[in-house]
């Protein structure tokens, strides 16, 4: 072990550093293509030319649900790879560049009705890069903690997401979106043909190219462990197939199953509830423009606070945590945003957006930071690794239900705001699945029977 201030110890805070940055790099991005700004572009802008009764917010849905499932395809196939550290760099390059390339491109969408199958294509397809480009950049963890400082260093990435996506909406916002008239931001773009945005774009591409260089520039130098370096061997002389990446990840299922069948239910409820709030997130902006009345400069203050909520709600939470346990918070907070939402279906307005917007974002932070501390309460001791694979397998395999079910209900019913419903949907199912989950009371190391 290198002793503090060592020169090992500062390489070891340096690489840190370059980790966490990407994720800053990464959420902002993010938070700008998916949620706050070019969906809302489509939406409210470019897509507001349809045909009466066709509605943009669903063809969005259609679109997320489509990149949900390209990113519930490959990711096993992406996992199994990646094990193997000297392909974690490749992967992660080529999936960021991917990225920066195709949000770049975004710019080529102008503000008219022929260009919303170009942009929801763009749109999609960054959105799965990115979520993809997440798996070999969460095995690096690995090659850069201990079992005592996962959570510390994991903790980091975390908190450099939320900056990133604070920092590049008020870029967003000051630069490109405030203001009113033909004119935005304080680099006077026209808003004619979309001009603000599609600069924007470039903006959000450069961002993440930006944060996302350190990283790949050191990733080949970060330290592999003994089993890693094990598994870099086996690599060399074995391919890894689709099939081979599913027949792992059914073999690591079944094999939780005979150990702890709670566990696994744990697995799917988290999985099914998880995509109901990001669906939530997804759709939030694009209600807040469509429905109830926001401007798009707006909408990205309304940004700015709910991540600022959420990470509030996580800390809160956590605190909760400690006293009452995960499941009780985890179930408490899904109550509270299914509650949220359908009121927030039933009113109209900016106000009513604001208000219960950020009081569901206030809840979102906890059900996320509990479910994390709850999947390592239940994973056998020394199995933690194998745990949260499947935790973020699992995850990606339904991402594309929730943004269905938003399509689906906005068809339905006619309405955008209708979609909440199918988000709502979403939660109670997982809610329901998540009561079934048996938690054994803490310091006790023996899991409790199956259900």
């Amino acid at each position: 072990m290198s002793k503090p201030g060592s020169r090992s110890d500062t390489l070891l805070h340096f690489r840190v550093v370059t980790w966490a940055l990407w994720d800053c790099g990464s959420t902002g991005l993010n938070a700008i293509v998916a949620t706050f700004v070019f969906s809302v572009y489509l939406t409210d802008s470019v897509g507001a030319g349809l045909p009466e009764g066709t509605s943009a917010a669903s063809w969005l849905g259609r679109a997320l649900a489509i990149s949900g499932l390209t990113i519930a395809l490959l990711a096993p196939a992406i996992g199994v790879w990646v094990e193997a550290p000297h392909r974690r760099r490749l992967a992660l390059a080529v999936l960021t560049g991917l990225a920066v390339t195709l949000t770049s491109l975004m710019s080529l969408i102008r503000d008219d009705t022929s260009y919303l199958l170009p942009g929801l294509a763009l749109l999609a397809a960054t959105a799965a890069s990115s979520d993809l480009a997440t798996v070999p950049y969460n095995a690096m963890l690995r090659q850069l903690s201990t079992p005592q400082t996962a959570g510390r260093i994991s903790g980091i990435g975390w908190a450099s997401g939320y900056v990133g996506s604070v920092l590049l909406l008020l870029v967003m916002y000051v630069g490109f979106m405030s203001g009113s008239g033909s004119e935005r931001g304080l680099l006077h773009l026209p808003i004619q043909d979309g001009t603000n945005v599609r600069v924007a774009m470039l903006v959000a591409a450069a961002w993440l190219a930006v944060f996302g260089l350190p990283l790949l520039v050191v990733a080949h130098r970060l330290p592999a462990t003994g089993l890693e370096a094990d598994l870099a061997a086996h690599a060399r002389h074995a391919s890894t197939s689709m099939l081979g990446s599913y027949r792992k990840l059914w073999a690591d299922i079944t094999a939780e199953w005979r150990r702890d069948r709670n566990l696994v239910h744990f697995l799917f409820a988290s999985a099914v509830f998880r995509d109901g709030l990001a669906a939530m997130f997804a759709f939030a902006a694009v209600l807040g423009v469509n429905v109830y009345g926001l401007s798009q400069a707006n909408v990205l203050i309304f940004g700015v606070a709910a991540s600022l909520v959420a990470a509030l709600g996580a800390v809160t939470g956590g605190f909760v945590d400690h006293r009452i346990g995960s499941k009780p918070v985890i179930v408490g907070s899904l109550v509270a945003i299914i509650t949220l939402a359908l009121t927030l279906m039933s009113l109209s307005g900016p106000v009513a957006f604001w208000v219960c917007g950020l009081a569901l974002c206030l809840f979102i932070g906890p059900s996320q930071s509990s479910a994390r501390a709850l999947l390592l309460h239940m994973a056998q001791r020394g199995k933690e690794g194998v745990a949260f694979g499947l935790y973020t397998m699992t995850g990606r395999a339904v991402s594309f239900v929730g943004p269905w079910l938003f399509s689906v209900f906005v068809d339905v019913f006619h309405a955008d705001r209708a979609g909440l419903g199918g988000v709502c949907l979403v939660l109670s199912v997982g809610l329901l699945l998540m009561l079934r989950v048996r938690v054994r009371p803490r310091g006790d190391t023996v899991a409790v029977e199956p259900i």
